[in-house]
C-alpha cells in the first residue's frame, strides 16, 4: 500500500495529513475552513484516495496560512506515498462537468512543480471563503508534491460549480496518474530515467 503521514508545524498553522493513494476513497477532514474540507472530500472521493487532515490555523487572522499549508503538507505527503514512480501511468487527466460549469485538470508527476491555473471565478466569495486561496493551495501542493498541473475552468456561471468541478477533476487525473500500468511492468515511465 502506498501510504504516507506527514506533519507540519509552523508558528501559523499545525497540520498533519495521512493518505492512502490505494484506498477507496474515505476522508476524515477538519481544517477548520468547511468549504476547503468540502473540496478535499471532492480529491478523496474521485481520486479514491483515502484522505485525513487534521489541521490547526490562525483562522482569527483568515484561512490563506491554512489553506496555503494544507497544500504543501498534501503535497509533501503525495510525494512520500508515490515512492520511486515504478510501473505507474505518470500522466493523468479528467474533464469533469456540474450543471453549466466544466474544468479540465492534466497532470504529470514529473518530479518537476509547474502550475499553469487558468479559473476566472464569477465572484471573489463562496460563502466566507476566498478563491484567490485555491490558487495557493494548488500552488503548495506542486512545489512539493513534484508535479506539473495545467487547471483549466473552461466556463461556469456558479463559483461553487466551478471550484468543484476543479477538485472532482483533480482528484479523477490524480487517480488515472498514480495507477499501475500494467504494460509499464516496474518500469519508470521517462526515457531520462529520472523522475
Amino acid at each position: 500500500m502506498r501510504t504516507a503521514q506527514v506533519t507540519r508545524n509552523t508558528l501559523e498553522t499545525r497540520i498533519t495529513v495521512s493518505l492512502n493513494l490505494d484506498g477507496t476513497g474515505v476522508s476524515r477532514l477538519a481544517t477548520g475552513v468547511p468549504f476547503l474540507d468540502h473540496m478535499l472530500d471532492q480529491i478523496a472521493r474521485h481520486g479514491l484516495i483515502d484522505l485525513d487532515i487534521q489541521a490547526e490555523g490562525d483562522l482569527h487572522i483568515d484561512a490563506h496560512h491554512t489553506v496555503e499549508d494544507t497544500g504543501i503538507t498534501l503535497g509533501q505527503a503525495f510525494a512520500q506515498a508515490l515512492g520511486d514512480k515504478k510501473g505507474i501511468r505518470r500522466y493523468g487527466h479528467a474533464y469533469v462537468p456540474l450543471d453549466e460549469a466544466l474544468s479540465r485538470v492534466v497532470i504529470d508527476l514529473s518530479g518537476r512543480p509547474g502550475l499553469e491555473y487558468h479559473v476566472d471565478y464569477t465572484r471573489a466569495r463562496i460563502g466566507e471563503f476566498d478563491v484567490d486561496l485555491f490558487l495557493e493551495f494548488f500552488r503548495g501542493f506542486i512545489n512539493h508534491a513534484g508535479v506539473t498541473l495545467h487547471i483549466d475552468n473552461l466556463r461556469g456561471i456558479n463559483a461553487h460549480h466551478q471550484a468543484e468541478t476543479i477538485f472532482k477533476a483533480f482528484g479523477r487525473a490524480l487517480r488515472m496518474a498514480v495507477e499501475a500500468d500494467v504494460r509499464m511492468g516496474d518500469v519508470l515511465p521517462s526515457t531520462k530515467g529520472a523522475l
